[in-house]
């Protein structure tokens, strides 16, 4: 892949929003501790002092302001070099939670952060040749391809399986159940994208 220099723009666009984002939970948690701290009610249990928060909406602000710059990246570079620089903002919220809320970064989530680094470059220089779709024809022949909807039906049956099944009995416990939807509905975006 060809680094022009409409993609050096959208990659520059893609690294500025992971920092927004990233930065973005950082100040919405440290509004909700304000919060909670004044009130005396959590946010998580029915507060909604938060709303009153200065810190807490100039996180929302940050947060808005990095999807902006998520978005408009996309006009400037492909999504095969913008969509994964988008985990670079867990690894901007846990050095910052680490500095600026004192919380400790364990030894697993040092290896999550490397792993994220680690896929993301990957995925960034084997990233495979776009080509531009031209007509809305195309895209309607390259959804009903026999491979693509096999896809999509077996992502949806297991969607239903994490949901209905899996969800209520440890949904709670344990984060890979929501993770695992949420992962496999997006690809369902990211295979159609990259046909």
């Amino acid at each position: 892949m060809g680094f022009s220099e409409d993609n050096l723009k959208g990659f520059i666009l893609a690294l500025l929003s992971s920092l927004f984002i990233g930065a973005s939970f950082i100040i919405k948690k440290k509004g909700l501790r304000r919060a909670a701290a004044a009130s005396g009610v959590r946010a998580g249990i029915g507060g909604f002092s938060y709303l009153l928060e200065p810190l807490w909406w100039l996180g929302m602000i940050t947060m808005i302001i990095g999807e902006i710059a998520n978005c408009v990246a996309y006009a400037f570079a492909p999504a095969v070099l913008v969509t994964p620089l988008g985990a670079l903002s867990i690894i901007v919220s846990a050095v910052l939670a680490q500095f600026i809320l004192n919380e400790k970064l364990q030894q697993l989530g040092i290896l999550g952060c490397v792993m994220c680094i680690a896929g993301s470059v990957v995925i960034v220089i084997h990233a495979p040749q776009e080509h531009p779709i031209k007509s809305v024809q195309e895209i309607c022949s390259m959804a009903t391809q026999p491979a693509f909807l096999l896809y999509v039906a077996s992502v949806i049956v297991l969607v239903f399986i994490l949901i209905f099944h899996f969800a209520p009995q440890c949904g709670h416990s344990n984060v890979l159940v929501f993770t695992g939807i949420c992962s496999l509905m997006g690809s369902l975006s990211v295979n159609h994208l990259n046909q």
